[in-house]
């Protein structure tokens, strides 16, 4: 029997050499897998960064060209918003065109209601962006100008917003600046991206003094 140790702690030790092995290459995988699906991989709408402390910025934006559609007042349909959006980009246009997915997502939102909007790649401003084939997704132009920021990881739900803009409130206030009543929410990462590596926005459009 003891003449069988070396033997089995030889296929221990390949054994071991085989996990390591598999984790090395799923890590890799993964990984890959990470950087083509994370936010760094798409374009990102463009602005100017007027000031910035922290977590807060005052951005200056330039006109956007968006593809957007009407949410459920209550915010239950987030998803169904999003299908709409992600169907135009995918071909659901009257050219058939594939459009590339851009950050961020934004929500936009007027009383109760809202609109849930995909940036126009750079490359079709100045071209003719194709027409969607639903009804229910509009090509628009979102208003560039001067804006209040605040980023935060985790998820955005109700309460996660809702602290963002009161810090962001706070914040302004401090600086004499005076902005809308109504917020922007706007999200830059897949939904399965991990909550903590979510970066995600509230925005606030300043008022002129």
């Amino acid at each position: 029997m003891v003449g069988h140790w070396p033997e089995r702690r030889d296929a221990m030790s390949t054994k071991s050499s085989i996990y390591l092995i598999i984790g090395i290459i799923l890590t890799v995988v993964v990984g890959y897998a990470w950087k083509l699906t994370s936010r760094n991989s798409y374009e990102s709408a463009p602005y100017t960064v007027i000031e910035s402390s922290g977590p807060f910025e005052i951005r200056e934006y330039p006109d956007l060209m968006i593809a957007s559609t009407d949410m459920n007042p209550e915010n239950t349909d987030d998803d169904r918003s999003f299908t709409r959006l992600f169907r135009f980009i995918s071909g659901a246009n009257d050219s058939g065109q594939k459009i590339a997915m851009t950050t961020p997502v934004f929500v936009e939102r007027e009383d109760q209601s809202g609109q849930m909007g995909f940036v126009i790649p750079e490359r079709l401003r100045n071209e003719k962006i194709p027409e969607p084939t639903n009804e229910n997704v509009q090509i628009r132009k979102r208003l560039g100008g001067r804006f209040a920021v605040v980023r935060f990881a985790g998820r955005m739900d109700d309460q996660s917003v809702a602290t963002a803009e009161e810090q962001l409130r706070k914040w302004m206030k401090e600086r004499g600046l005076t902005g809308d009543t109504e917020i922007d929410r706007a999200g830059y990462d897949p939904p399965w991206t991990p909550g903590p590596l979510r970066r995600n926005e509230v925005l606030i459009r300043l008022r002129e003094r």
